[in-house]
């Protein structure tokens, strides 16, 4: 484990030096870089970007390179949080400790800067350095797969105008919502790689520890602290969403989580020579934030 939090943080370090390089000229527009740099600089886990670094690596390459395809995965994440915290849609006042963007800049900034991160993704990936014109093209499809109608907004279409209640209802919401982007994140490193079959075993491995850290995330917003979450507990309960946790109880979604994990061990054990895409998966059932 000690090797594992060593490459991790590697790895998150690069991410957090790249995306320290983004917007940071000042242009006539300079509120919206800092805006954007507000939620983009934040801080958090990066679980997206190192996934898709942790896949190229698998897929014999060097990571390094692949730095702008998965940073273009944390531009989009960032977007949806800014997103999603609005008023019109989770309306939340807080996240990861600290004012939510249109609490800071305002409702009108924050749409923008939102709109601004999600093309912006898309111009990381087709800029990127040495990259062919089919591995380019090959990312920034499976960033709009997984970002787009039949992926993350579409969950979000789902989790906040059709008011899911069933246990097949959520785990589509959350299919989409989570896991479509932590899936994409490990299929754009197997497709920076050019390995087809990492690709499926990808797939499987990001859909796998997607849903588990959602049903993670539904525990913590139960038995979770707030100080260490950076935001409220029982705020699912208090907008009245359904969550795994109010159909299977919190001892059963424990369960669930580790045979989540296990499947998705499962499924990169042929690729995962140094233990890394393993112990990440396992890392997560008991986060605590």
């Amino acid at each position: 484990m000690k090797d594992f939090a060593r490459q991790y943080e590697e790895y998150r370090g690069a991410v957090e030096t790249y995306l320290n390089g983004l917007y940071a000229e000042n242009p006539p527009y300079a509120d919206l870089y800092e805006s954007m740099r507000y939620s983009l600089l934040a801080g958090g886990k990066r679980i997206r970007p190192v996934l898709t670094l942790a896949f190229a690596a698998a897929g014999g390459v060097d990571w390094r390179q692949a730095l702008p395809v998965a940073c273009a995965l944390e531009l989009m994440h960032t977007a949806s949080l800014i997103h999603d915290d609005l008023p019109c849609m989770d309306n939340d006042d807080f996240r990861r400790g600290r004012p939510t963007n249109h609490k800071v800049y305002g409702e009108t900034m924050a749409v923008l800067a939102g709109d601004a991160l999600q093309l912006d993704a898309f111009r990381l990936i087709l800029s990127a350095p040495g990259l062919d014109a089919k591995t380019r093209a090959d990312c920034a499809l499976i960033l709009s797969r997984a970002a787009g109608s039949d992926g993350m907004v579409g969950g979000q279409v789902l989790d906040t105008l059709h008011t899911p209640q069933t246990l097949d209802d959520i785990r589509l919401v959350h299919h989409l919502k989570t896991g479509a982007m932590i899936a994409g994140s490990c299929q754009a490193g197997a497709a920076f790689a050019g390995n087809p079959a990492l690709s499926g075993a990808a797939e499987t491995y990001g859909y796998q520890i997607g849903l588990a850290f959602q049903i993670r995330d539904d525990v913590l917003d139960v038995t979770g602290d707030a100080a260490e979450l950076g935001k409220p507990i029982g705020s699912d309960k208090e907008s009245g969403k359904v969550t795994y946790v109010d159909l299977l109880g919190v001892e059963a979604c424990g369960t669930l989580v580790s045979e989540c994990t296990e499947s998705a061990v499962s499924a990169v054990a042929p690729y995962d020579n140094d233990g890394f895409l393993s112990a990440l998966a396992r890392s997560l059932t008991e986060r605590t934030k």
